[in-house]
């Protein structure tokens, strides 16, 4: 079950050790954090399986949530240094 993180959800596998041991490999490989890593892959199989279109769009959304996040913090820090 997905907990909600912010804007984000934030799911927890488990992964057998040998094949964990092969991520992390992969991960340090291409200098990220395994979690870094695995988010890749899971966007890359969902782009490989779903349809352009809704891969295309379901990204755009998630673009246009981060700015708006971005955006809310801006203008909270700005109103909090004018106060």
């Amino acid at each position: 079950m997905a907990i909600r993180h912010g804007n984000k959800l934030y799911f927890q596998i488990l992964l057998d050790p040998n094949r964990a041991e092969l991520v992390q490999q992969e991960a340090s490989k291409n200098k990220q954090r395994a979690t870094a890593w695995i988010r890749e892959a899971v966007y890359s199989e969902l782009k490989r399986i779903s349809s352009p279109t809704v891969y295309s769009e379901a990204e755009a959304q998630d673009l246009a949530r981060w700015r708006q996040s971005v955006r809310k913090q801006v203008e909270g820090r700005t109103k909090q240094n004018n106060d």
